[in-house]
């Protein structure tokens, strides 16, 4: 009963595949392959955005971090949630990156962002002279580190209040498949169509070795993107590794089938709990991560039955949920928590 987090899964035999065809014979290096030239222009057709910048990292730390940076200068604040990846979970890449840039970190109950909370702090940046930080970009991450989702209207708001205050907007999209199939939308109405400048569009958690992209809609950023990345020693020589990974993932709309089957497994999962007494969620399950409260003896079951999640002090449990997870997982772990 594995549902510790979605990092935890296997890599999809396709994508394997994949990485054994691009390891056949030799390519040129730092992304002058074929293999690279073929996933950027797919990652453009996903996007329906044939000008977009599209460059490719390894982990989604160094995927949010550079972007952020290419956006940010070093004596500006970024606008994010105060439950925000960037702010939890990244040990201060983004200001690290940036060489200075504070995070502002904005009131979120389920981890969304509030408009009004927004408007209000980039309202106080406004005007303010010389020794205080000024306005960067707002981050949003979708889905969020709660497992909830922004509406397209929800998006729409935030990012017109951020347009309004003359702020580039970033997508954190660690489990962008997720939300494009939780929605039911297409990339293009949940990114640029918006007016977000750019997206970091994960693969790892859903069912790659390692691969996320960089998307970038506004072309000014291009080139100090490629500076930052090769800075920062995550321009990868054999690119074409990276690339292949995203390729596969995208071919044929694995990438949707794989997040489908998480979300689809994930909202069993929340089903049956959901008919347990003792079982309260904490926040809406509304993709493939769930966070609930368990009885203190279900917590003790779980363990003694060796089920790997992540508990806290207070009771509640992160349940993430992959695309390969066994339906007997979720069956066992409803009969163990059920006792």
């Amino acid at each position: 009963m594995r549902f510790a987090s979605d990092n935890a899964g296997p890599v999809h035999p396709r994508v394997m595949e994949a990485l054994a065809a691009a390891n056949e014979g030799w390519a040129l290096p730092y992304g002058n392959d074929d293999v690279t030239k073929s996933a950027v222009e797919k990652v453009r057709d996903v996007f329906e955005a044939p000008d977009a910048a599209v460059y490719f990292v390894a982990t989604g730390t160094a995927c949010n971090a550079l972007l952020l940076a290419t956006m940010a200068d070093p004596f500006q604040t970024i606008f994010c949630t105060d439950v925000a990846h960037v702010e939890e979970d990244e040990c201060n890449a983004p200001e690290f990156f940036t060489g200075g840039a504070k995070l502002t970190l904005i009131d979120a109950p389920h981890a969304k962002m509030d408009p009004n909370c927004l408007r209000a702090a980039l309202d106080k940046r406004a005007g303010k002279n010389v020794h205080a930080a000024r306005k960067g970009p707002l981050t949003l991450t979708q889905v969020t580190e709660r497992g909830t989702l922004y509406s397209l209207n929800e998006l729409a708001d935030l990012t017109q209040i951020a347009k309004a205050h003359d702020v580039p907007v970033h997508l954190d999209g660690a489990r962008f498949a997720n939300a494009i199939a939780a929605l039911g939308c297409t990339p293009t109405e949940i990114s640029h169509e918006l007016g977000i400048d750019a997206v970091s569009f994960g693969g790892t958690k859903n069912g790659c070795m390692g691969v996320e992209a960089a998307v970038i809609f506004n072309p000014e950023l291009a080139w100090e993107f490629e500076l930052r990345r090769k800075r920062a020693g995550h321009l990868f020589s054999k690119n074409r590794y990276l690339a292949a990974q995203m390729l596969a993932y995208l071919t044929d709309d694995l990438w949707l089938q794989m997040a489908k089957a998480a979300n689809r497994k994930a909202q069993a999962l929340a089903g049956a709990l959901e008919e347990i007494d003792g079982v309260e969620f904490i926040h809406p399950p509304e993709a493939n991560m769930l966070f609930v409260t368990l009885p203190e003896a279900a917590h003790e079951r779980l363990e003694a039955a060796g089920a790997q999640y992540y508990p806290s002090p207070t009771g509640s449990a992160r349940l993430v949920v992959d695309w390969s997870c066994p339906e007997e997982h979720i069956h066992e772990f409803v009969r163990v928590v059920r006792g």
